[in-house]
């Protein structure tokens, strides 16, 4: 697992506190119960904090995803 991976897992533990490291490598809106708008403002906010960078509440639509996020941090 990558520093940045790392890390974003233990984001979206912070959040969806239920799932394994594995559930959340394969994590979706789609695929997370609770997965919301309130939770994923609440990870954005985590990501935000953690790695130190702002992203623009237009792109949250497209941050559905491990896998997204992750690619925007890459």
């Amino acid at each position: 697992m990558s520093h940045h991976e790392a890390r974003l897992v233990k984001c979206f533990r912070a959040v969806f506190a239920g799932l394994s490291d594995e559930q959340i490598r394969h994590a979706n809106s789609t695929n997370v119960e609770g997965w919301d708008s309130v939770a994923t403002v609440t990870l954005i906010t985590l990501v935000e904090e953690e790695f130190g960078v702002e992203i623009d509440a237009d792109d949250l639509e497209g941050f559905g995803s491990f896998d997204s996020l992750l690619a925007h941090l890459s």
